[in-house]
């Protein structure tokens, strides 16, 4: 696995992860994200169903909570998760959480670390936690780490020692990485932990950039648990430690916004959790993400996807009387004023919900609980959102970042 960047804008890096996979063929444009996955399935999406949405990515995440009870049923099977859920080719990258579930904290200790699955909590020790990376298979892994330093108020003792766990478990899972036959091609991510205490996320990003490791993944910056300035210069600072030849997964960040900050600051890859979560509330995503290719020539060329669909006071207003976790880059569908709106979710978007279905008939779906009602807003938010990410790689080719945060920004705002 090898990182070439073709160029860093604003610190923004663009680039192709190549040598992805067992073969080495697979490649993975960055800034990008990974497939999402609930126990190796995209919610709502069969895998032909899946394959209609066009530029998927090619790596696909699993998570150790979600497969760990069924670890033997994986190691009998012998042939890995990707066989056993019928995936397409895909590379494989498997971290520990599932970012969009939360899980109760205190549950760790100087030797294990605790997921919660469908029939509660399991409780992992390094070698637990490596045979059940055996079973599953993957082509690239974060290690075991404590993770649960993100709360407001964390002590600066509590912080040093979930770093000074974290390392000791990547060295434990790097000897016994060597010794384990069905993970012999494949790569470890080492993980930068260390709260919201600048000289701990230094010393972990220093020490974890020793280790041989295959790329980094960022801990502990989720949406929900730090202020966005304060992640931000976390990050610049910790990515300044780490090696540019290696790619930086950040986990739990997934609102657009959010992103570009992460980009700017040098993150490389985002998981693809969010339109999970906006489709599990009901919601389309709504934003416009495009920008004219000239400026001369703005305001005279025919509006592209998203150019009609100003609707942000609507949603905005939503949002104050709806789901309290809806974003300004949604539209509640659950919502009566969609009950006779003949239009399709975004104006010019090329998925198979909008091309074949309005937002009337989502509208039904939603309100008596049909299966098919989260199947197309699952396509259609998968679709917005990977092209979201195209837009930006698309922005900072063309030196037109200003451009498209401007433009992403104003949904933010309600301007």
């Amino acid at each position: 696995m090898k990182l070439e960047l073709s160029r860093v804008v604003q610190g923004c890096r663009l680039g192709l992860l190549t040598g992805l996979g067992k073969s080495g063929q697979h490649s993975l444009e960055v800034p990008g994200c990974l497939l999402y996955t609930r126990c190796a399935t995209v919610p709502h999406l069969t895998q032909d169903t899946l394959h209609t949405l066009r530029d998927l990515p090619s790596v696909t995440q699993v998570s150790v909570d979600s497969l760990a009870e069924h670890h033997e049923v994986l190691k009998e099977f012998k042939e890995g998760v990707r066989k056993f859920a019928g995936l397409h080719d895909t590379v494989l990258f498997c971290s520990l959480h599932d970012s969009a579930n939360s899980s109760p904290a205190g549950h760790v200790t100087n030797k294990t670390v605790s997921v919660w699955g469908s029939g509660g909590r399991i409780e992992l020790t390094v070698a637990r936690f490596m045979a059940i990376q055996a079973a599953i298979q993957p082509d690239c892994y974060q290690s075991m780490a404590d993770g649960e330093t993100w709360q407001a108020g964390t002590s600066r003792k509590r912080v040093r020692k979930a770093v000074d766990r974290t390392l000791a478990h990547l060295d434990e899972c790097l000897a016994l990485h060597q010794k384990t036959q069905e993970l012999k091609q494949a790569e470890i991510f080492g993980v930068v932990e260390g709260g919201d205490i600048l000289e701990e996320r230094l010393r972990s990003a220093r020490e974890t950039a020793k280790r041989p490791v295959g790329g980094f993944v960022l801990d502990g910056f989720h949406s929900a648990a730090m202020d966005q300035d304060v992640r931000v210069q976390l990050i610049k600072a910790t990515s300044a430690e780490l090696p540019q030849e290696k790619p930086r997964l950040v986990l739990g960040v997934g609102c657009p916004d959010e992103v570009i900050s992460c980009v700017e600051a040098g993150v490389d890859l985002f998981e693809s959790f969010f339109p999970f979560q906006v489709t599990e509330r009901g919601c389309a995503l709504s934003f416009n993400y495009t920008i004219d290719p000239d400026p001369e020539t703005a305001g005279t060329s025919t509006p592209t996807v998203l150019e009609f669909n100003g609707e942000m006071p609507a949603v905005k207003k939503l949002n104050s009387n709806g789901d309290e976790n809806m974003t300004p880059y949604e539209m509640n569908l659950k919502d009566k004023r969609y009950q006779d709106d003949f239009r399709p979710l975004v104006e010019g978007c090329s998925c198979y919900c909008c091309k074949k279905h309005m937002r009337a008939y989502v509208h039904h779906l939603l309100v008596t609980n049909e299966l098919l009602g989260g199947v197309l807003l699952m396509l259609h938010n998968m679709a917005h959102y990977l092209g979201f990410f195209k837009a930006l790689r698309e922005a900072i080719t063309s030196d037109r970042l200003q451009d498209f945060k401007n433009r992403v920004l104003h949904c933010r705002e309600g301007i």
